[in-house]
């Protein structure tokens, strides 16, 4: 099957947590907002203004799979783990899976809402001093707290600290891969001083960034780099 992955060009954005999985397991997609022959920007914003649809998407990303649509990046990467083989069979692993991706969602959430602390429709520039504050706060109690809830788990795996779940690469590994990168990106010295406390968290992302088919996809013109349009935004003053 051909995967069609809607979202906005130019960002990795919560698009990228989709594009990993699909890269891992080496799947026929196309970036729809990155391809103008598939329409670009243009078919992403038709899809979310499709007035016909019986079940509208509220923001991408969106992955169509045949006939269907899915929203959300949790649930899509439900709905693509067992067909990409990137999320146990047992039952309760696959949703210990979810769980952990689920807990990423908020950390991303976060990241996002240290620039954009007031509002999203509002500048950075006008809402400097809230994102300071808010800033302080995300780098000395909420980093730590989210990435050392992560070394938890990978230290308790009873399969081992190679990965969130069992012993085999699943799509929370390749999705907290990617908040890490964006963390170290955004907030390279507060992830700095706590790296002595996250070592398996560590390992794992580089262990997925040396896999050979993510280390193809990282050095490929697919891989959009972070940038202050994305989720994840360097502003030095922010990382204190």
């Amino acid at each position: 099957m051909r995967y069609e992955l809607f979202y906005w060009p130019g960002i990795p954005g919560r698009g990228e947590f989709v594009r990993l999985a699909l890269e891992a397991a080496g799947a026929d997609y196309v970036d729809v907002g990155n391809d103008e022959r598939a329409g670009g920007v243009a078919a992403v914003e038709a899809l979310l203004e499709d007035a016909a649809a019986t079940r509208p998407a509220f923001a991408p990303p969106v992955l169509r799979a045949g006939r269907t649509l899915v929203g959300q990046v949790a649930a899509i990467l439900q709905f693509l783990g067992p067909r990409l083989g990137l999320v146990a069979k047992d039952a309760g692993d696959a949703l210990w899976t979810h769980q952990l991706q689920l807990t990423i969602a908020d950390l991303v959430a976060e990241s996002h809402d240290v620039h954009h602390p007031v509002g999203i429709g509002s500048y950075y520039e006008d809402q400097k001093a809230e994102a300071r504050r808010r800033a302080e706060e995300f780098r000395t109690q909420r980093i730590p707290k989210f990435l050392g809830h992560f070394e938890r788990v990978l230290a308790r795996n009873p399969k081992g600290p190679a990965h969130l779940v069992g012993a085999r690469l699943s799509y929370a590994d390749l999705s907290l891969f990617h908040a890490v990168e964006g963390l170290r990106y955004a907030f390279p010295k507060a992830v700095a001083r706590i790296g002595d406390d996250i070592p398996h968290v560590l390992a794992l992302a580089e262990a997925v960034k040396e896999r050979p088919d993510i280390a193809a996809y990282l050095r490929s013109d697919r891989r959009l780099p972070f940038n202050e349009q994305d989720i994840f935004r360097r502003y030095p003053e922010l990382d204190g």
